[in-house]
């Protein structure tokens, strides 16, 4: 339909002109689907949430940068599944995603949720990333599609150990794992060190990851006077377990774990217990202001969602880049054809500079200590 200067154009024929092109347009424009997994919901939603942030906040600044792969813009969508850190949630996430045909996955949080979907999405197809499992098993199960992106338990547990033998001169301590992937794994590589490196393990007990007693595991405890107390879980039982202690008169113990009590939340769900000065504990990463881009990345990340970050959401962001930099690559967002890029990553991420050895663990990750001053987690190395 042609429009002529002294004739002018109809409102009609503007309007078909501007479909036309808009048509055109979205003919031109690939849409990218992220698949994000994590507890939204539960006691472990705000770890869900910051996790979820970090994702959403990549997806939108790669929409702004205008990417394009193999000659089209692409559009990037995050697509969010709650797996409520249940392991059969996990799987039915995982399988919704794979039938959605997503171009990717970011996830899961837990261990206990990641290890079964990381069959699922190895059936389908679907790369996978993630920001915070940290099971050896994950990456022993020979998967060509799985990666992590930060250092696994045999790391934090050993660092745990080796920190309470050689600087703090613990003689006993006594261990209590939840029972899940995480809080049993990490467990046994802290005791199993600690015995190597000459403390005594006086008592090994269980609980599980919804429990918020432990008055008779800590009595129990108590009775063998350990120098400290290592903890394989996460932070919502952590909490009550500080106040506990501290009502038992466990007051001088420390507490140890892993990266799952190593969060800002834990001051207000030990809810001013004086044990919190106590708690060393240990994340697979550099502290935020000592990551290659860390403090910038924050910044904005606070001013986006304020008073939300918890441990996680750098590597969150970092994982959605690493999935988009192997479609780059490749020039192609099929994840048969990027998906064997990603082990050729070499992507300078906010977190660290990625590199993956060849079973999908990061290469030479950092390992970071913390302690709780007046409050706040504070960087012990």
């Amino acid at each position: 339909m042609a429009c002529f200067p002294k004739v002018g154009c109809s409102v009609l024929a503007v309007s078909a002109v501007m479909a036309a092109v808009v048509s055109h347009a979205a003919q031109a424009q690939t849409v990218v689907r992220i698949g994000h997994v994590g507890p939204v919901s539960g006691p472990q939603a705000h770890y869900g949430r910051d996790n979820e942030n970090g994702a959403r906040m990549a997806v939108e600044e790669l929409n702004a940068q205008g990417v394009t792969i193999a000659g089209k813009k692409v559009r990037f969508e995050l697509v969010a599944e709650d797996d409520a850190a249940d392991p059969k949630q996990g799987t039915a996430a995982a399988q919704k995603l794979c039938d959605a045909k997503v171009n990717g996955v970011v996830g899961h949080l837990n261990s206990g949720t990641t290890i079964p979907a990381a069959k699922v999405y190895s059936q389908c197809g679907l790369p996978m990333v993630t920001p915070s499992a940290t099971n050896p098993e994950l990456t022993q199960l020979g998967y060509k599609n799985v990666y992590r992106l930060l250092a696994n338990d045999n790391a934090l547990g050993a660092g745990l150990a080796q920190y309470a033998a050689q600087v703090l001169k613990v003689k006993k301590v006594a261990v209590i794992d939840d029972r899940t992937a995480y809080g049993k794994g990490v467990a046994d590589v802290f005791a199993k060190t600690a015995k190597s490196l000459g403390i005594e393990v006086v008592s090994q007990q269980y609980t599980n990851d919804k429990a918020v007693d432990f008055m008779a595991i800590l009595t129990s405890i108590k009775s063998r006077k350990p120098d400290g107390i290592f903890f394989g879980g996460m932070d919502p039982q952590a909490g009550p377990m500080l106040r506990q202690m501290q009502q038992l008169g466990l007051s001088k113990a420390y507490l140890f774990g892993g990266d799952g009590i190593c969060t800002d939340k834990l001051k207000d769900l030990a809810s001013g217990a004086r044990t919190l000065n106590n708690v060393v504990c240990a994340v697979g990463g550099a502290a935020i202001d000592k990551m290659p881009n860390g403090k910038d990345w924050r910044a904005r990340y606070e001013a986006k969602f304020p008073m939300q970050f918890q441990v996680y959401s750098p590597y969150t962001y970092d994982a959605t880049m690493v999935l988009v930099d192997a479609m780059k690559r490749a020039n192609s967002v099929d994840p048969k054809v990027y998906g064997p890029k990603l082990a050729a990553t070499q992507y300078q991420g906010v977190t660290a500079k990625v590199v993956f050895e060849p079973q999908g663990d990061l290469k030479n990750p950092a390992l970071t200590l913390y302690v709780y001053k007046d409050g706040k987690k504070v960087a012990v190395n």
